[in-house]
């Protein structure tokens, strides 16, 4: 090959260089310019030709080498304003740290499951104050003067400060049966005036007992009561609705039982068991091999309940049933210790993230 057509070769090849990064650039440029570059070496060459064929070919070279460093800065050109445009469409202010994925609390998620499942039934939520006094925690439900509810030993009592002007007898409710008794006294009117015809609702919350903390007890924990009063309403319509809430949070293949019990402020009052979920009502460990797990206590509001918030308990009858929201959460996620709920462990809570 002539050294036109190795000056011509060469061209042609330094026309068609292509570079998409500046690896690329920096390659093509020792590749052709370094010392030992392609063209370089053209040119130690070119050294040695006598003056008739350095005039012959020098313009040429020339070319090649100015073509050879044109060609680069070109494609340095390029591919800096191709890393320019693609950083412009990135947003700056974003953080360079992973951003974790939070997640709601898993009682949250509980508390949220059963008040959708009622909402399907009519129920709304009503809320009341935690701090509340005697009277909508203790008096107007029945309870007895000298009930143990009402001892030190279970409900936290608040002290009145010197001078302080409020009731005797305040302290952090035990119970959101509190808010059952707001909303009743505050509907009795309209109920014998026929401007409302029911109550139907919700009372979620968190409650406060005097008790030792441990992996089965705590000191607060969360309900959810539901409360409904109308016209002719019987038994039948409240174990209607609890297998109805049993099915939907626990499966269709759900089962219930009502074993009699006390409560001062529902008569005839019951214990609500469904079948263990876990082992099909078989018989397991986390059943105690009865195949049943309790899950909320229930029954008839009490006459007296009625009378005592102004509703004629001639004339209207209602339901009650209250669940604790961490009892539920054990069944559904097999919490076992009470405690993880309150503690804000995050490696616990990250169990939750897909929920």
């Amino acid at each position: 090959m002539t050294l036109q057509e190795r000056i011509d070769e060469l061209q042609t090849r330094v026309q068609q260089m292509q570079a998409t990064n500046k690896e690329e650039v920096e390659a093509l440029r020792i590749k052709y310019l370094s010392k030992k570059g392609e063209v370089s070496e053209l040119f130690n060459e070119f050294k040695a030709l006598s003056k008739e064929q350095k005039a012959q070919f020098g313009q040429a070279m020339n070319r090649l080498r100015q073509e050879a460093e044109t060609r680069l800065a070109d494609l340095r050109k390029t591919v800096e304003n191709t890393v320019q445009t693609a950083q412009s469409k990135e947003d700056l202010t974003r953080t360079p740290d992973p951003i974790q994925i939070g997640t709601r609390h898993p009682l949250s998620l509980v508390r949220e499951q059963i008040i959708d499942i009622f909402s399907r039934i009519g129920f709304t939520v009503a809320d009341g104050p935690e701090i509340e006094d005697d009277l909508h925690v203790f008096g107007l439900l029945n309870f007895a003067p000298e009930h143990p509810a009402r001892d030190m030993q279970d409900t936290f009592f608040i002290e009145k400060e010197e001078g302080e002007q409020q009731p005797t007898d305040v302290l952090l409710r035990t119970h959101t049966s509190s808010v059952q008794t707001r909303v009743m006294t505050e509907a009795a009117e309209r109920l014998r005036s026929g401007e409302q015809q029911a109550i139907r609702v919700l009372c979620p919350g968190r409650v406060y007992r005097n008790e030792a903390i441990s992996a089965r007890a705590h000191c607060f924990f969360h309900q959810v009561e539901g409360l409904y009063i109308a016209r002719n309403v019987s038994f039948a319509d409240l174990r209607q609705a609890l297998l109805y809430f049993a099915k939907e949070m626990f499966g269709e293949n759900t089962k219930i039982r009502l074993r009699p019990s006390y409560f001062p402020f529902t008569e005839p009052s019951a214990e609500m068991d469904i079948s263990c979920h876990i082992c099909g009502g078989k018989g397991c460990g986390f059943c105690k091999q009865t195949g049943w797990v309790e899950i909320l206590g229930c029954g008839m509001v009490d006459p007296n309940v009625l009378d005592a918030c102004g509703i004629d308990s001639k004339e209207f009858s209602g339901y009650a049933f209250g669940m604790g929201v961490e009892r539920i959460a054990n069944l559904k996620y097999r919490v076992k210790d009470l405690r993880l709920f309150s503690e804000n462990d995050v490696r616990f809570l990250n169990q939750f993230v897909s929920c």
